[in-house]
């Protein structure tokens, strides 16, 4: 009778003990499938701080410059604006551009010229247009002035949209290298005050440098050709002229 009872306490115990292991392995076994959810959360926000800092902040300037960039590629490709003709318009895709480099965009020291008298300044063509300067912009770049002299258009003044605008037109040590060896051009606005930002990163190729049939441009006059790499802008591939 004794053993008899000993085996039941044994069977109970066996039996207990036998639940408390399925009750235990079902615990790790949810334990670990839920921890291998968990972890990639974990993983998740402890990525997402490192992920943020990695992104590169975009400055006003920069987006400005982008919004210069989308402009002008948008009226290459669009077949009413775009300069470009038969297989050049084809062909077009985008303009290549230098990198965005803050270096490039100062503020120069605005001084209005006094009793200047209109002039003809010569085109690609041979021919002439009417200019009278406005103004002189004295900046520095890596520590070395310039001045160059900022000009009106005697026929687009007479158009109400274009009375306070100004053109900039200069050549650099990049001509004939990674830009159009006519120069370069920026279109400016008139200051209020004796200051005015030039962002060289808005600098542009005359329309001449991708259609010189149609169109005749501007020369750059021998006071406005820097002797510096202005590594800023549109940058050129001559597979315009054929």
């Amino acid at each position: 009778m004794l053993d008899e009872q000993k085996l039941i306490v044994f069977k109970t115990d066996y039996t207990f003990f036998i639940r408390i292991l399925t009750f235990v392995a079902l615990k790790i076994h949810s334990f670990t499938y839920n921890f291998k959810r968990m972890k990639k959360y974990i993983l998740f926000f402890l990525m997402l701080p490192l992920w943020m800092f990695s992104q590169k902040k975009i400055s006003k300037e920069e987006l400005e410059v982008q919004k210069f960039q989308q402009e002008l590629d948008a009226e290459y490709l669009n077949p009413k604006e775009t300069p470009l003709r038969g297989d050049n318009f084809k062909n077009f895709k985008k303009h290549p551009f230098f990198p965005f480099d803050k270096k490039y965009r100062v503020t120069a020291k605005f001084e209005r010229s006094k009793d200047t008298q209109p002039f003809e300044l010569p085109t690609s063509s041979g021919k002439t247009k009417s200019y009278q300067e406005y103004g002189k912009a004295t900046f520095t770049l890596d520590g070395k002035p310039y001045t160059v002299s900022l000009y009106q258009s005697l026929a687009l003044i007479k158009q109400p949209k274009y009375k306070d605008y100004l053109f900039l037109p200069f050549r650099d040590a990049t001509n004939e290298k990674e830009t159009y060896g006519g120069g370069k051009y920026m279109d400016l606005k008139i200051p209020k005050g004796n200051t005015i930002l030039l962002d060289f990163n808005q600098s542009y190729q005359p329309y001449c440098a991708y259609n010189a049939y149609d169109y005749n441009c501007p020369i750059v006059p021998e006071e406005n050709k820097l002797p510096v790499e202005i590594r800023a802008g549109v940058m050129y591939e001559d597979v315009y002229h054929h």
